[in-house]
């Protein structure tokens, strides 16, 4: 039978039974970050992969021009670097820390899968559910004005990472607006004059790297 752990909800370490984290645990080396190393390199090649159990990292390309593309931001359960692993490609982006971070390292992760089908399986499910949020996010760049892609990537740390305060939810990310700008595909100007109108509103309000929440559902209606 499954037992809760404690991970973000649909990450990867959420979705194994405690035989399956006991075996993972036995099949990898425990690792420790400091705030801002970076774990994996964009364009490396590697077959090993990362588990994080605590702290949270950002995942981001970087255009020709140099200008850096957050593609996701991963906490607690989240299994990084897979896709090259199992394909031997390069890797598809650099994850840099956000805080400090700890993790197990599973090397030769095709031959680990190879030995444990179940754990496959929940992986290609996985990946399958990185597939549609990524097509969702096209279809968000597409239809929604700068504003609303803010206030949708808000709603979305809310979710994952908000605490209760003061009636309202405070997101406490080490997340800088040049961050958000990357993670929104918009300027760091425009995100700064986004902020500003949902502040205007009532919805939020900021500080040095935190954002309180005072309204998620207008701001949910706002993102749609």
């Amino acid at each position: 039978m499954n037992q809760p752990v404690p991970f973000e909800p649909d990450e990867f370490l959420s979705l194994l039974t405690p035989e399956e984290l006991a075996t993972l645990r036995a099949n990898g080396r425990p690792r420790r970050w400091d705030r801002g190393d970076t774990v994996i390199n964009e364009g490396d090649a590697a077959d090993w992969v990362l588990v994080l159990t605590a702290g949270r990292v950002k995942v981001s390309s970087h255009t020709a021009s140099g200008t850096e593309v957050v593609l996701a931001i991963r906490g607690p359960g989240a299994l990084l670097g897979d896709m090259s692993a199992i394909d031997g490609g390069p890797r598809s982006g650099t994850v840099t820390t956000l805080e400090p971070v700890e993790g197990i390292v599973i090397g030769d992760f095709p031959g680990f899968l190879h030995q444990h089908g179940r754990i496959a399986v929940l992986l290609m499910k996985l990946i399958i559910g990185r597939l549609r949020d990524a097509d969702r996010k096209r279809i968000e760049y597409g239809a929604f004005d700068t504003t609303g892609r803010v206030a949708t990537r808000l709603v979305e740390l809310a979710e994952r990472y908000g605490e209760p305060s003061g009636g309202g939810v405070r997101v406490a990310l080490p997340l800088s607006q040049d961050e958000l700008a990357g993670w929104t595909g918009a300027s760091r100007e425009a995100v700064s004059k986004s902020l500003r109108a949902l502040r205007d509103r009532g919805l939020i309000a900021t500080g040095r790297r935190r954002v309180v929440i005072h309204d998620l559902e207008g701001l949910r209606k706002r993102a749609r």
